[in-house]
């Protein structure tokens, strides 16, 4: 690996950090749990796309069906009941966490790209720059997805017995990668912008004053009369 700064570091193990921790919450099926107080709890747990249930049953539905077991939430199954299980505060937690891993994604091979170029590569600036946004957007689409799900995932209107339901350990995960993602998005901008002002500083350092021209060209010029 090429010599990289001290932030270039820290906006590495920021985003290892993030990453590691985002992509464990987006496949867990654990962010809302029951506490394991009820007998025969008829929720169970649910992710981003996998619920299961133990005898739940939608009697607002005409039709008799008992739900048990651990499906994906898009199951075939699940099709009459999509209206209770799919809100609309959990759509939007679904599309805007993905939003954030596929930042988080795109942003690995970015990282890869980072980690080999030297630094006076001729796009390692708009690396920098590119990385970091795209990171700063993972964090914020992030950010909407567990205030949302924060908010109404435990509430009343939701999943059967919610007052036994408690957020779980993967909306945690969840929560802390997504907040290492700014950071990470930040030092990796900020680097950006050092190692422009190293290169305008170079390319200035470089550059012969207007004085030191002017007296190159009264030496090359001839001598001075007697």
């Amino acid at each position: 690996m090429a010599s990289k700064s001290k932030t270039g570091l820290f906006a590495l193990g920021f985003y290892t950090v993030a990453a590691l921790f985002i992509i464990i919450a987006f496949a867990s099926p654990f962010w809302l749990v029951t506490d394991g107080k009820l007998k025969n709890p008829k929720f169970v747990k649910i992710g981003l796309w996998e619920v299961c249930f133990n005898g739940f049953e939608e009697v607002h539905h005409w039709y008799d069906t008992v739900f048990k077991g651990c499906w994906w939430i898009f199951e075939e199954e699940y099709y009459i009941i999509h209206d209770i299980l799919l809100p609309g505060f959990f759509i939007a937690t679904q599309f805007f966490f993905t939003i954030a891993t596929c930042c988080v994604l795109v942003s690995m091979f970015m990282t890869f790209m980072y980690i080999k170029k030297d630094k006076d590569d001729d796009n390692y600036v708009t690396l920098l720059v590119t990385l970091g946004t795209v990171l700063v957007i993972g964090g914020f689409a992030g950010l909407i997805s567990v205030v949302t799900f924060g908010a109404r995932g435990d509430g009343r209107d939701w999943m059967p017995n919610w007052e036994h339901n408690d957020l779980g350990w993967a909306f945690a995960m969840g929560v802390i990668g997504i907040l290492f993602l700014f950071p990470a998005g930040i030092l990796f901008l900020i680097e950006a912008r050092v190692q422009k002002y190293k290169r305008l500083h170079n390319m200035q350092s470089r550059e012969p004053s207007s004085h030191t021209m002017h007296e190159r060209k009264i030496g090359f010029s001839g001598h001075t009369d007697i």
